[in-house]
């Protein structure tokens, strides 16, 4: 099982390099785990739809040039399906039994993800109705991943 975060922009603050890289050592037990960086756009305040539109799909291109066929692509999207950590868990697991290696998750710059990604997507994923920086969110996405593979196995993980 091969799981790739591609996440637009670098993660610069380093209190989250360390839990990204403790979360990602926890998960080396249960999966082989890449984390892709695309470079992100300049998204100055008071943009026009059009700009905002033509950054998105800037940032898709270079994600679209990260993605392989036969993957299983979940983008996540503020508008996107709610899942429970154990509705996660079985999603992983079912995605593993229906026999796709790669599962690729996606997460956006600042402005989200272009049209063009998330028709590509098998599942748009919320994680909640709020906002949270997409630094983080690679953080969250990583701990929910680790804790679906301890659901997936019966062990013990706090609830």
């Amino acid at each position: 099982m091969n799981i790739i975060i591609i996440g637009v922009g670098k993660i610069k603050e380093k209190f989250m390099q360390e839990g990204i890289k403790e979360y990602s050592k926890r998960l080396s037990r249960y999966c082989k785990l890449k984390i892709l960086e695309v470079a992100d756009e300049s998204a100055p305040e008071n943009l026009s739809k059009k700009e905002i539109e033509i950054i998105k799909e800037k940032e898709g291109k270079r994600i679209l040039s990260k993605i392989s066929n036969n993957s299983y692509i979940i983008s996540l999207d503020i508008k996107g399906k709610n899942l429970s950590s154990e509705e996660l868990s079985k999603k992983i697991e079912d995605i593993t039994l229906g026999g796709t290696n790669d599962i690729i998750f996606i997460i956006g710059g600042s402005l989200g993800l272009s049209e063009e990604i998330l028709n590509k997507s098998n599942l748009k994923l919320s994680f909640s109705k709020m906002t949270f920086p997409h630094q983080l969110m690679r953080m969250i996405l990583l701990e929910q991943i680790y804790r679906g593979f301890r659901i997936m196995k019966g062990e013990p993980y706090h609830k």
